[in-house]
């Protein structure tokens, strides 16, 4: 425990006291069985229970402590502030750390726009001619191959450079060495996959409703496996073109258009109905301060798929080119903004799960 502790550390420390005595949501997900093996709560361990949390609702509803009442339990926001001051606190490069912060929408929308136009001018400054005209769907007549994968190739190693810094300074300081086997993450997989802890407690999340719904976890699913999808579509693409010399443009019936185009509505399904039920969700559970960088991250997956789509069925045309340099910068945006915004949460949340499903395996009490 720190000499300096944050408002929200404290907020949770004092909660998770509380809850410890009461255990009466202790069948609601990972976070209630995750506390009792605990006495009392170091800042390291806040962060752990914080990504654990879900921020399902339901234990809010459940708790007979919650507002009105002089305890003022209220898990759901305290962890959500929680979180989203770990993001900013294990973040590399730390100067960062608020860029996106509260203007997360603006920030991201600007350098998506700044990256299209980019390409827009490298372009005209290539070949002018070429941005209007029809190319039967070849993107490399707009932007040789080389170059594209120059790009992308730098801003990629970039965003993982930072999430495997970020991920690491976050482990090691939830885990402190304790060890970890094949298993744990075998079983943190499988709560990932499932999104195991989105069921609040059977009938689904309550943050949006009182009576408990499946929505939430069902849009999780629609956005999440569209995104793997999509990062199928190019895994196999580039192994076409690498190991096998097969350019594109690729066939509509061809895998990376199939993977991508099925990728592609789950994209544009799962954010859109995420964002309406943020606008749904009740205020009191939410770190009110701070949405709007998740609205950052679906906003720009929706347009990465929409553009996307948009360029699959208008590639043939003279709007490729523009078509093509606006889903450029789109996709170049957001993998900027992946490492300082709501995506960071799925993989602290799956490090957190396995530290979780580790400590049930071994059935430790830590004082």
């Amino acid at each position: 425990m720190t000499a300096n502790r944050s408002p929200a550390l404290i907020e949770v420390d004092r909660l998770m006291t509380i809850c410890n005595a009461c255990r009466y949501c202790e069948g609601l997900c990972a976070v209630f069985p995750a506390m009792e093996m605990r006495r009392t709560f170091a800042d390291a361990d806040i962060n752990y229970l914080a990504n654990l949390c879900h921020q399902c609702g339901a234990c809010y509803s459940d708790c007979q402590y919650s507002p009105p009442h002089e305890f003022n339990v209220n898990v759901p926001a305290a962890m959500a502030v929680a979180r989203n001051d770990s993001y900013a606190h294990y973040v590399w490069p730390g100067f960062l750390a608020g860029v996106f912060d509260r203007n997360g929408l603006l920030v991201t929308l600007l350098t998506a726009l700044s990256l299209a136009a980019f390409i827009v001018g490298f372009v005209l400054w290539v070949d002018p001619a070429a941005l209007f005209a029809a190319h039967s769907g070849d993107f490399y007549r707009i932007m040789p191959h080389n170059a594209m994968a120059g790009i992308f190739g730098v801003v990629a190693l970039y965003a993982i450079l930072a999430f495997a810094i970020s991920l690491t300074r976050f482990w090691r300081d939830i885990n402190g060495g304790a060890p970890i086997g094949l298993r744990d993450f075998g079983r943190a997989l499988i709560d990932t996959f499932h999104l195991t802890y989105l069921h609040g407690g059977g009938g689904g999340c309550t943050s949006e409703d009182k009576r408990p719904s499946p929505s939430r976890r069902l849009f999780h699913h629609f956005t999440f496996y569209g995104f793997m999808l999509c990062f199928a579509s190019t895994s196999v693409a580039t192994l076409y073109h690498y190991a096998f010399g097969w350019k594109a443009p690729y066939a509509l019936f061809s895998l990376p258009v199939i993977l991508g185009t099925i990728g592609g509505i789950g994209l544009i399904v799962g954010p859109a109905g995420l964002y309406a039920l943020s606008r749904r969700r009740d205020p009191v559970l939410t770190d009110v301060n701070r949405r709007d960088m998740a609205t950052a991250f679906i906003a720009m997956l929706f347009l990465v798929a929409l553009t996307g789509l948009l360029l699959l069925a208008l590639r043939d045309t003279r709007a490729m080119g523009i078509l093509l340099a606006i889903h450029l910068g789109t996709v170049l945006g957001l993998f900027l903004s992946l490492p300082y915004g709501k995506f960071v949460h799925g993989l602290y949340r799956f490090l957190a799960l396995v530290k979780y499903a580790a400590e049930r395996r071994n059935g430790a009490f830590i004082d």
